[in-house]
Formats: C-alpha cells, sequence, structure tokens
C-alpha cells in the first residue's frame, strides 16, 4: 500500500524538515538579505512631536528613502509641502490628514493602519496623530524637505 520506498520518502523529508527548521538568521548570507528586527531600529527625535528611523537611503540626499515617522499622539505638523511626491502607508494608528494653508485641527480626517497616502509635490497639507502613537513608512526620492505653506 504505501511501500518501502515511499516510507523511505517520507522519512528524508521529515529529517529534511526538521534540520532546516533550526537554521537561524545567523545563517543568512548578509549578500543575499538584511534584517533589522524592531529593537534594531534607530529611533530619532524631531521637533514638533515626531521621531523618524531611516531605513534606506539618506532622505537628505538625492536618491531613494525609505524611513518610518511615528507621531506622538496629540501632535500634529502645520501647514507644509514637498518638493516630490511621497508615498506613505500607515503601520499603525490613526493617521490623521488635512489640506491647505488654513490649519484646523478640527478638520483632520482620520486614515486608519493597513491605508495607502500619495501626498502629491508642491502641495499644501498637515497631519499627526490624535489619541494614539502612529507609525507611517514614507517612500520618497531626496532631498526631502519641507516648506512651511504662506
Amino acid at each position: 500500500m504505501f511501500g518501502f520506498i515511499n516510507i523511505q520518502r517520507l522519512a528524508l523529508a521529515t529529517c529534511l524538515a526538521l534540520s532546516f527548521g533550526s537554521v537561524s538568521a545567523a545563517d543568512l548570507d548578509p549578500k543575499a538579505i538584511s534584517i533589522k528586527l524592531p529593537e534594531d531600529i534607530k529611533w530619532v527625535a524631531n521637533p514638533g512631536g515626531s521621531e523618524s528611523a531611516v531605513l534606506v537611503g539618506d532622505p537628505s540626499k538625492p536618491g531613494l528613502y525609505v524611513v518610518l515617522n511615528k507621531w506622538k499622539a496629540h501632535h500634529n505638523s502645520k501647514p507644509h509641502s514637498h518638493p516630490n511626491d511621497r508615498f506613505i502607508t500607515v503601520i499603525s494608528g490613526t493617521w490623521w490628514v488635512g489640506t491647505g494653508t488654513d490649519y484646523n485641527p478640527d478638520n483632520l480626517k482620520p486614515v486608519p493602519a493597513g491605508s495607502f497616502v500619495t501626498h502629491y509635490g508642491n502641495e499644501v497639507h498637515y497631519d499627526g496623530a490624535k489619541d494614539e502613537d502612529t507609525i507611517l513608512q514614507i517612500v520618497g526620492i531626496g532631498p526631502a524637505t519641507s516648506t512651511p505653506a504662506k
């Protein structure tokens, strides 16, 4: 029914699965993959109630960058713009966003975790967090600058 050859294959497959199951991250080829665990990510405090962690690139220089931004609860930016499009994923919490030069935190709209937002270059917006910290992943092309709205 099952046969001796099939039993041998099953035994071999089980041994291989058990031996590969014990492979750790230390066994990965660093030329093939890089992993930063949460405790390895360096957060830097910014003025205005946020923190950031650069994951890839350098936002102050030309080229691609990926940054985590953590808005602390009860902190918002004032109206501003960026020269290039920015692509933002809400990782956790609720992000609150508004547009235009008239800053009115009562008009902020909620963007829940899992959402994707595009901030278009040179368009005025403001954003932040209300009752909870919010973590965003921001992808863009540098240099990433911010210009206050007039």
